[in-house]
């Protein structure tokens, strides 16, 4: 296993090499990523989001470094045994950082944006709570 980077304070460390598989990621966004990106971008949601953010061993679709949550948009790539097995141990691996994991359907994206939205906004209301943010959080 190669070394793990951890810059700028962050507090999940990452293997460099990752980043430019990250760049090429967010290159080829599937539908769904890129829909959503438009909804996360910006602090439009109060919080900044990287997309395609290498953190550990893995790259995920969507990190909130303030609130340590990871918002994964699943296709049917994940429907496999293997493919299941494999997000379980990379999303434990993750976790172990205080991270939260927020799995949200590619369909779903699709279909109904808005629902997506909401349900990504009241897992922030409910971290904020956790962690004692509130309107003066910025």
């Amino acid at each position: 296993m190669k070394d793990l980077k951890n810059t700028k304070g962050l507090e999940i460390p990452y293997e460099k090499e990752l980043k430019l598989k990250a760049r090429q990621l967010r290159k080829e966004s599937t539908l769904s990523e890129v829909l959503l990106w438009k909804k996360l971008k910006g602090k439009s949601l109060g919080y900044q989001f990287n997309r395609q953010k290498p953190l550990l061993y893995y790259i995920v679709d969507f990190f909130c470094p303030q609130l340590k949550l990871v918002i994964e948009v699943d296709g049917i790539s994940h429907d496999s045994p293997k493919a299941q097995q494999y997000d379980a141990k990379r999303q434990k691996a993750i976790e172990a950082y205080g991270v939260v994991f927020l799995r949200i359907d590619d369909i779903e994206v699709k279909r109904n944006i808005d629902a997506v939205v909401w349900a990504i906004e009241a897992k922030i209301k409910e971290l904020e709570e956790a962690y004692g943010l509130g309107a003066d959080k910025i």
